[in-house]
């Protein structure tokens, strides 16, 4: 009965290998377009580096995806992670985004890694360079606060 059992369960994850999420890798190269925040609210390549590595695989249109991403069921679960990622921020189209909501989303982000809410500990376990350190979020927290100043004329 157990050899059916694991026989069974064998097949169907092999099976669910056919059933491929879409991935999220928009045609342009990351930090470009003319939505992208770091475009409206230029980054040094500091702070480029730190959303790179830490911000982008979930909120931009443009994931980095491991090895494991292609294995089922994991892939459906990184899929969900991106999309609601993306749901809540999208770096890539952050200029489509009026006024008072990317004032608002400018807010989140400080709050969110001033109070390590980001990235999420799920990311950070297997991505260990996404840990920021208290530099990299004074770094990220400052050019958020230059973006948020207003713009001499």
């Amino acid at each position: 009965m157990k050899i059916k059992l694991l026989l069974a369960l064998a097949a169907l994850l092999l099976v669910i290998q056919v059933f491929r999420p879409a991935k999220n890798l928009a045609a342009a190269e990351p930090f470009t377009g003319p939505n992208e925040i770091t475009v409206l609210h230029p980054a040094s390549p500091e702070v480029k580096q730190i959303l790179a590595v830490a911000c982008y695989d979930c909120h931009s249109n443009r994931t980095r995806y491991p090895w494991y991403a292609e294995v089922q069921p994991v892939s459906w679960w990184l899929a969900n992670h991106i999309r609601d990622g993306k749901r809540h921020l999208n770096f890539s189209e952050f200029g489509t985004y009026n006024a008072k909501r990317q004032a608002k989303k400018l807010d989140e982000i400080v709050d969110e890694v001033k109070d390590h809410g980001m990235p999420l500990s799920s990311y950070t376990l297997v991505h260990a360079d996404a840990r920021l350190t208290e530099a990299q979020i004074a770094a990220l927290c400052r050019w958020v606060e230059s973006a948020q100043a207003p713009k001499s004329k």
